[in-house]
């Protein structure tokens, strides 16, 4: 199997950044929180990104912002897809007045910014990790029923679901068995791209000050500690930016690299 070229710098930065991220705790040189220096130094071979805002290790900010940034947008991502894929197949196989509800109800909350509806929970809940992942999660299932369901409503009248029915099978069984396997492909594309907005949507939410809350990082979070050396030509709000940006566009090469292996929806079991 030949890998292109674009497929394999989007592995190798996005595989770089979850190992970062996994093994976080023995690769930076120093704690999260712990303050080593003066405020903003610039890089040296103490500290190869600087220091930030009170004087902390910047690489070290960055690999622990990492591993934050990634784990949540992982965590609702995994969520928003489980809800929102079996709730659109769940729709496109009952159908009927089923269907009609959970659209309708998914149309009212798309109708509300995500941004501003995620804000006003926010504000009135506890701003935890665990709550950040559930409010992400279940904001941008939305978006992954409307595809679920658009590519389910076509599966649902091949003859092999049909024959499914008449033998009696379930509603779990039609959706895991027989819808799922051939929705996999647009699925599978979706999901890098759900990623990367989660990515934003925690970076966003964490520089309004309600996300990832200090002293834990989280790149957005980076962003907001040192906005303020952008104006005395200090880079340090720069790094998690271009990271953010950096993990977008490999994540993106290798889902349309996936998109690409996997076969398209035709019109047998496949």
């Amino acid at each position: 199997m030949r890998i292109p070229l674009s497929a394999l710098i989007g592995l190798f930065f996005t595989a770089t950044y979850f190992l970062m991220a996994i093994f976080a705790p023995w690769i930076a040189p120093y704690g999260m929180a712990e303050v080593v220096g003066g405020v903003w130094e610039p890089s040296s071979a103490e500290f190869l990104l600087g220091t930030d805002t009170i004087g902390r290790d910047l690489l070290s900010r960055m690999i622990y912002g990492g591993r934050t940034t990634i784990f949540v947008a992982t965590m609702a991502t995994a969520l928003s897809f489980i809800t929102g894929s079996v709730l659109g197949f769940a729709a496109a196989v009952l159908g009927g007045w089923a269907d009609q509800v959970l659209s309708r109800f998914v149309d009212l909350i798309m109708s509300i910014p995500s941004l501003i509806f995620a804000l006003v929970v926010l504000s009135v809940m506890p701003v935890t990790i665990p709550v950040l992942i559930v409010v992400m999660g279940l904001l941008d299932s939305t978006r992954v029923y409307r595809l679920a369901r658009a590519v389910a409503v076509d599966i649902t009248v091949m003859d092999y679901v049909e024959a499914a029915r008449l033998r009696g099978e379930k509603l779990v069984w039609i959706i895991f068995r027989e819808v799922l396997p051939n929705a996999l492909s647009p699925l599978v594309a979706e999901m890098g791209l759900r990623f990367i907005f989660a990515v934003l949507f925690v970076s966003t939410l964490s520089f309004l000050g309600l996300g990832v809350q200090p002293p834990q990082a989280d790149w957005g979070g980076i962003v907001k500690e040192n906005k303020d050396g952008i104006v005395y030509g200090i880079g340090a709000a720069l790094y998690p930016a271009v990271a953010i940006a950096t993990l977008a566009i490999s994540v993106n090469l290798v889902a349309d690299w996936i998109l690409n292996r996997t076969t398209s929806l035709k019109g047998g079991r496949g």
